[in-house]
Order: structure tokens, then sequence, then C-alpha cells
């Protein structure tokens, strides 16, 4: 009974902490959502009075919440880079002061409903929510309220960081002599694949009509256009600012304000949004005019993920060359240059990719400062060892902060943070600042514009220095570093299983485009004919799909090839075909819909009761052609059978689809016929001679039969 006491005791001790881990795991279920509204000040001033923060509560759980309040807290001077992180990272701080907790209206929420967050705190010399001096300071908004069988708990909070230039109340302190160099990228890019299809001389189909959404007004895409151009007044804001454009999303915006189509499960059908691409592209080209753009990669490609693709063929560079010569296609269609040989790729390179680009001819990289080497801090732009690659750093932290909830206001207070202002140590302040969000932001256009006033505001007062991207770039590099690919990268990049199917599909587009021959009168280029698959294929390498399976990912490219290669097809006869005689040619009709000739072979397949008497020769299919080709067969046998013909290019890959051939023939060709007298001289021979043998064996019996014996009596 000892035994069995302690036993179970131990098997409690063990099942009771998973016990309460998994109470506690569904405590942590977040039951409200905060959405702040507004924020005022952004930037507090020793001009500043008040600090206002509004918005809305939301119970996003699955039960009631009553007594429902909400203060502020605001945290000690931050003094270091990881008590930036912390706080971004939603961690908890000492408070410095805090507000009286206040009720919201309604004080109890149902599932489901919403109540408004209004809070007006009074700053100065007499209030009890004082900043002590200039510097970044951690706020958090904290609603508590008490859920329905519950005790009362704090179920939301959002952190935020509040850059103080100035004590509200006291005189303005006076500004670093030398400020860091600023320069802001822009970034006007896709924030997922949404092209289906677009094949040479075919409409534009998308898998949506969400990127027509963005392109509308107060949509995310046109509000990045509109908060830059209302930026233009300022002029240290606007020649601080610089394009980052995908060169994807403007092909994609320029087709469909020339007519698109959205798929749908009943079929394509007309796209919505054609007003509004041509709005927006009018808007963007304005806004460009006489500015500093950048490139990104064709759809934001994991450049790393294309050099995987057919890797071990070196000389093969057309998909990395397409990914990044999106810069034709923002001077074709924007009518501005970009910044030659600069790109802004996106996700983390290794070595092999940094080579392939510099081959490619970028001469600068801007990236992430986290994924670069040096024994000295970065302070600006450094040459990358062992190329004739420059990097431009961009800063980790301000990158970090303006990601995610409250990105504007807390990338507003890690620029601050950088520029100076609060205790750093050694190696914290940058001499030059590239500041970039990320690719995908989706800020609200009120937040968007408001944010740009802010740094023209610290423009304005010496916080940081505007200064044009071209400026900062043109500097000598301060020191050499390497790039640091490291194990989180390789988990975070697109998978194995992707790049192998994009491997297969990129070698049955070579197959096709090697057997294809330019027509002297349509004068299509082959590679025009396929670079919609290459396209796909770069799409498939988006930074967006990752976590996607690898058949969703390149459904799109393989869905192109197929359509291509359909288009070179054999006609099914429509009725039976009689041979003429055994040895008849089985008549073929080759239909090419391509604007380019092609080269092509054709193969019979489950080809029982006929056989080819000779090599089927290649023959060229002219552009929107067609020709007629006798194959040259013999029946087996008589009767009625089938046969598949099917084409492929010279060197194996398949082309359109398998044609069955219905069959009937009432004569044996030629050989057979010879054969089967061969075969029957044989057996007559052999009858013959067995006949022959009876026979002779026969009468030797008879013989013995008839001859008279002499006996001994007789013999006496």
């Amino acid at each position: 009974m000892k035994r069995l006491a302690a036993t179970v005791l131990s098997i409690l001790f063990l099942a009771l902490p998973a016990l309460f881990g998994a109470v506690a795991q569904a405590q942590e279920q977040p039951r409200l959502r905060v959405d702040l509204d507004q924020l005022n000040p952004r930037v507090i001033t020793s001009t500043s009075t008040s600090l206002t923060v509004t918005g809305r509560v939301t119970n996003i759980g699955d039960r009631p919440i009553g007594k429902l309040s909400v203060r502020l807290q605001l945290g000690t001077r931050l003094q270091s880079e990881q008590q930036i992180g912390d706080v971004l990272a939603g961690g908890k701080f000492k408070d410095l002061a805090t507000t009286e907790f206040v009720d919201l209206e309604p004080d109890a929420l149902e599932a489901g409903k919403s109540a408004g967050l209004n809070l007006t705190v009074p700053l100065g010399q007499s209030s009890k929510f004082q900043f002590l001096r200039p510097g970044v300071y951690p706020l958090l908004v904290n609603v508590n309220g008490t859920p329905e069988f519950g005790g009362p708990e704090r179920l939301a909070a959002v952190s935020l960081l509040m850059p103080v230039l100035g004590v509200p109340g006291k005189a303005p302190v006076s500004r670093p002599p030398s400020p860091p160099s600023a320069s802001l990228l822009w970034p006007i890019a896709n924030s997922t694949v949404h092209v289906v299809s677009s094949p040479l001389g075919g409409p534009l189909t998308l898998s949506d009509e969400r990127l027509a959404g963005e392109l509308s007004p107060g949509g995310r895409l046109d509000s990045l256009v509109a908060a830059a151009r209302t930026a233009e007044a300022d002029t240290k804001v606007s020649s601080s600012l610089c394009l980052a454009i995908d060169p994807d999303l403007v092909a994609t915006v320029d087709g469909m304000a020339r007519g698109y189509q959205v798929a749908t499960g009943g079929g394509p059908v007309a796209g919505k949004g054609v007003e509004s691409a041509r709005n927006w592209l009018g808007q963007l080209k304005a806004l460009v005019a006489g500015r500093c753009v950048v490139t990104l990669p064709f759809a934001d490609a994991d450049l790393t993920a294309l050099t995987k693709v057919r890797a071990g063929d070196a000389t093969d560079t057309a998909l990395m060359a397409s990914a990044l010569g999106g810069a034709a296609t923002i001077k074709n269609l924007l009518g501005i240059q970009p910044q030659d040989g600069v790109l802004w790729p996106g996700g983390a390179l290794d070595s092999q990719t940094v080579e392939a680009i510099g081959k490619a001819g970028v001469k600068t990289v801007l990236t992430d400062s986290g994924k670069l080497q040096s024994d000295a801090p970065l302070s600006g732009g450094v040459s990358i060892e062992g190329t004739n690659l420059r990097a431009q750093p961009i800063d980790t932290l301000i990158a970090s902060a303006l990601n995610g909830s409250g990105g504007t206001q807390n990338g507003l207070g890690a620029i601050a943070f950088r520029a100076g202002l609060g205790g750093q140590t050694a190696g914290q302040e940058r001499a030059q600042l590239l500041i970039a969000p990320p690719r995908h932001w989706d800020p609200t256009g009120p937040d968007l514009t408001t944010f740009l006033e802010q740094m023209g505001d610290f423009y304005a007062a010496g916080l940081v220095k505007s200064t044009p991207l071209p400026d900062l770039l043109g500097e000598s590099p301060s020191g050499t570093a390497s790039v640091n690919y490291d194990p989180q990268d390789v988990s975070a990049a697109t998978g194995g299983d992707v790049t192998a199917k994009m491997s297969q599909i990129d070698n049955e587009t070579l197959g096709l485009s090697s057997a294809m021959t330019m027509d002297a009168t349509k004068r299509v280029n082959p590679a025009d004919v396929v670079a919609p698959v290459r396209l796909a294929l770069i799409r498939a390498a988006s930074t967006s799909w990752r976590g996607a399976d690898a058949e969703t990912v390149t459904g799109n490219a393989r869905g192109d090839l197929e359509a291509i290669r359909g288009q070179v097809t054999v006609e099914r006869p429509k009725q039976t075909i009689a041979l003429a005689s055994g040895a008849s040619p089985l008549p073929a009709y080759i239909t090419n819909g391509l604007p380019v000739g092609v080269n092509v072979r054709t193969v019979l397949k489950n080809n029982v009761g006929l056989r080819p008497t000779e090599a089927v020769p290649e023959r060229t299919v002219p552009a929107n052609g067609a020709v007629n080709q006798l194959l040259p067969v013999e029946a087996l046998r008589a009767g009625r059978f089938s046969v598949d013909v099917s084409l492929t290019t010279p060197d194996g890959t398949k082309l359109g689809t398998d044609a069955r051939f219905e069959l009937t023939s009432t004569e044996y060709g030629a050989i057979t016929i010879i054969i089967t007298i061969t075969a029957a001289g044989a057996l007559l021979l052999l009858s013959s001679r067995r006949i022959y043998r009876r026979i002779k064996d026969a009468r030797a019996t008879r013989t013995d039969e008839t001859t008279p014996r002499v006996t001994e009596d007789a013999q006496v």
C-alpha cells in the first residue's frame, strides 16, 4: 500500500504543474483589444500642456467583462537598446508616474462589443505625470476589468515609446552640434502576390480584388502615395525621402489600368478596379518625378531562394537577372531612372547570393544592420568583404520599432533614441541613420501623414539632419563587414520543397524555349513567350508566401507553363481512320497557337497493333500555323484498335495533350505478310519432314514383317 500511495503521489506531483500550466495558458488568452486612434502630441516638448489618448476597447473574449477602467503609466527614462527592445516586446517596466483609473463608457461589455477610450492628462510642473528630463520614456495604456466568473485584472495594454525633446514648462535644451544624417525609405510594394496569370498578348488575371482595394481612396497603397505627396510641402522631409518601389506592383497596376479579370470559382470575371488603377498610377508618376527612387526585387522575391533554383547550372542566371531587372520596368512605366545599382532586397542574403547579385550589376545593398558582422560598430556604409559591393545598413532597432502595434509612434521614439536623446552608451549613437519601415507597411493615412510631419519637426529641431539617400551613399565606407546568414534565416527562408518544384518547372521552361524559333513575320522573341512563366517563378519566391505549401506557391507558374505548351498539340480525328492498306501512313494534323515557330517530335504511345516502320522526322510548326505529318506505320493485325499520338520538343519536353486515334485495318502490312508467309513455309517444311519420317518408318516396319525366316529345322 505504501508503494501504491507513493506512486499515486508521484503521478499527482507531475500532473498538477501541467494542469496549472494549462490553466495559466488559458488565462493568458487575450480578452480585450485596444485600438488607439490618436496620441497627441506624438513628441513632448517644453510647450506641451497635456497628453491625450483616444481609441476603442473591444471584448474579443467569450464572456462579458465588467468594471472596465483605464489609466496611463509612465516608466523611467530608457537608456539602452535592451530597454527599448523590452518595451517593444511588451515587457514590464518600473513606473515613474501613473494616473488614476478612469471608468470606460459603458463600463461593461458583452463579447464582440466595444467602448470608447478617452484620456487627457495635464502636463507641467504642477502635474503628477512629469517627465524629469529630455529622453525616451515608456508609456503604457493599461485597461483593467472583471471577466464573468473571474476577478479584476489587467486585460489589455499597449506599450509605446514617448520621445521627450523638452520638459513641459521648462526652457528648451540645446541640441548636439553634429546630429546624425537621416534618410527615409518609403516602401511602395505589394502586400502579397496577386497575379494568377499574365500571358503574352492575353488578359491579366488576378486572384481577387484586394489590390484594387489598396489602390482605392483610403486604401493602403493610396495612403502611402498620398502621405508622401502631402510631405512635399516640407523640403527637408521631401529631400530625405527615397521611394522604394516593387516593379511587379507597377507592372501589375499598369496591366489593371488597361483592363483585367479576376479568377472566381465560376470562371474569370471583369475586374472593377480599372479607374482606381489609372488614378493611382497617375498619382505615383507625379510623386516620383525628380525624386530619389530605388528598386525592390521583382515581387519582393527571396533572392537567396532564387540561387537555389537549378543551383547546379551556374550559367543559367535568367531568374536572378529578371528579379533584379526592375529598374527598366520602373523607367518605362513611371518615367524615372532609379538609383543605379542600388537594391533593397527582402530577407537575409547568404554569401552565394551576395556574389550573384554583384555579378548582376548591383553595387550597393541596403540591408539590415543586424545581418552585417564587423569588428567595429557600424556608423555608416561598409564594404562587404571579398566583393565589390557596398552595404548601407538599415537601423535594426528603428525597423523593429516601426513594425507592429504602435508602429509609427514607436518608430519616432527609436529615431529619437538613436539621435542621442537619452543616455546612450558607446556604439548606440549613429553618424548615419537609414530608416526603413516594413516593406508591407499598413498604417492609416492620417497616421502616415502625422509620422512624416513629426519627422519634419525632428529636422527643424536639429535632432537629425535631413540627408538625401544619394548623399548618404556617396560617403566613403566606414569599414568592412561580412554578411551574417544564421540558422534562424535558414528556417525563415523559402523552403527546399518550393525551390525543388521551381527547379523542375524552370527546367521544363528551358526545354520548351529551346525548341522555339523566331518567326520572320511575327518577329516575337521566344524569350518573351516564356517570360510569364519566369516571372511567375520569381513570384513563387516572394517573401509574402513564407509558410505556404509548395503546390500553392508554384501553382501559378505551373499553370502558365501548361497554358503555353498546350498551344502546340495534335488534333484528335473526329472519326475513325481507315488504313487503306497494311502499310498506310497515319496522318497527323499538328497546330501551333504560339507567335513563334516550334520544333516538334511526334511519338506513338499505347500502340499495340501498330508499329512505326522508320524514325519520324522532326518538324517545325510555323507560328500560329499548322502542318500535316504522315507517320510511317504498319498494322500488325487486322481489325479495330487505337493509338495515342503525342508531341514533345526535340529534347523530350512534353507539348500539348495526347490525342487518341481510333483506327481500323482490313489488311496486314507487307512486312507482316512476309513474316507470316515465311513462318507458314517453315511450318510446312517442318510438317513435311515429319510426315516423310513417319512414312519411312512405316515402310521399314512392313519390310521387316514380310521377309521369310530361316529356321534351324529348315537348315537341317
